[in-house]
């Protein structure tokens, strides 16, 4: 939980950071990448954790 916590926050800073500096778009980009990344990381472990139950 504490790295898809982690990569959450990186992906909003860098978010943040490439949308007020002028000539960072690609820094934007890059926290958009992290943030579905960690959405899907957090996806696969809340699945996993779940297991098929009969």
């Amino acid at each position: 939980m504490a790295l898809f916590l982690f990569i959450l926050l990186i992906a909003v800073v860098f978010g943040f950071v490439g949308a007020l500096v002028k000539g960072l778009l690609w820094l934007l980009v890059i926290g958009a990448v992290l943030f579905i990344a960690a959405l899907v990381f957090g996806g696969v472990r809340l699945s996993r954790g779940r297991g098929a139950r009969r």
